[in-house]
């Protein structure tokens, strides 16, 4: 039951991830999210009977969903360290490619050592007693268990140096890599209680297996769809901002460009197809061009040199200070010709 709901969980989030990131160029999380959700899809037992079934009925689909599990698991990393641009270099080796090989290669020797026998849907419990199973899934999740453990310290620093709303999706991160270190960390236990023999702790430690397993998959996905969540209503806000600084800058732009026409006047017909941003950023290059001519005469008042170092600030990720700074700066920015 766990399993299918994870499935559906995984599969949820790739749709929201999809929908919310469809216009961004880096996709790390969503091949994270599409590679895992395949992953958790093999472990539910009716898939996997039949997966494992067309494969030779051998367990060879065990393989398969931990191979993707890692593999989603190294997207995943990677993409939350692009995400906060802050890489260490531990969290650069743990998430590197080597890394992943080289766990892959360990997990592949180990596997083809079982003693695998027929399908079965308990494939540690039937076989973990076994050398060569333990050592496969110490391998898989020692490596799971490292890669979770930079993605903790990843999150624990965006969660640090966020504010507000961006706070929160980086917080549900931090608790779903505590909870997903501590999963790795009673699998292990588990696998070595197994081979040794002692099987009361294996059974002790295993009761915390499915919360664990549970917990981790709902705050990791949440917490992801939570960034893109953020991250589309910034951008949608910031999208209304720049339409409405275009709007409330046109009559200025367009007493400019009488004075001193610009490029809007040579290429009218790709002008009026322009993003708001490229809109907003060629409007206060004009204006500038014209406040700085000394061939023609155009004055602003100080209400509108405010405007637009509002407009200029707010290209610059900076909103709110330029209400501020409009008069201080106004002469520096003009010099600059309206390079913002």
């Amino acid at each position: 039951m766990i399993q299918a709901l994870v499935a559906v969980l995984m599969w949820v989030l790739v749709v929201s991830l999809l929908i919310l990131r469809r216009r961004r160029t880096e996709r790390s999380i969503t091949y994270a999210a599409l590679t895992i959700s395949v992953a958790m899809t093999l472990n539910v037992d009716a898939i996997y009977s039949t997966v494992d079934t067309a494969l030779g009925a051998t367990n060879m689909a065990t393989l398969v969903a931990d191979g993707a599990l890692m593999i989603g698991l190294f997207f995943l990393g990677r993409g939350i360290m692009k995400a906060g641009g802050y890489r260490p270099r531990l969290v650069r080796v743990a998430l590197g490619l080597p890394a992943l090989l080289l766990s892959l290669v360990g997990v592949g020797f180990a596997f083809l050592l079982i003693d695998r026998g027929a399908t079965t849907t308990t494939f540690m419990s039937d076989l973990g007693a076994q050398p060569a199973a333990a050592t496969y899934s110490m391998i898989g999740f020692t490596y799971c268990g490292i890669v979770v453990a930079a993605m903790l310290i990843l999150a624990g620093r965006q969660y640090r140096l966020g504010d507000g709303a961006q706070r929160i999706p980086a917080g549900l991160l931090l608790l779903g890599s505590a909870f997903g270190v501590a999963l790795c960390l009673v699998v292990l236990i588990m696998d070595v209680a197994h081979v040794v023999g002692n099987l009361d702790l294996m059974n002790a430690v295993a009761a915390a297996y499915g919360p664990l397993y549970l917990l981790t998959f709902v705050f990791l996905c949440t917490g992801l769809a939570g960034q893109s969540a953020v991250r589309y209503v910034r951008d949608r806000s910031r999208g209304v901002r720049t339409g409405a600084l275009v709007n409330e800058l046109e009559p200025i732009w367009r007493r400019a460009t009488l004075v001193r026409p610009g490029l809007s006047q040579t290429h009218s017909s790709a002008a009026s197809m322009e993003e708001p941003e490229t809109r907003l950023h060629r409007e206060i290059v004009e204006i500038r061009d014209a406040m700085i001519d000394p061939r023609v005469s155009f004055e602003v008042t100080g209400h509108e040199r405010a405007l637009l170092g509002r407009a200029e600030d707010h290209l610059l990720g900076l909103d709110g200070r330029g209400a501020q700074a409009a008069d201080s700066s106004s002469t520096r920015r003009g010099s600059e010709r309206g390079h913002v």
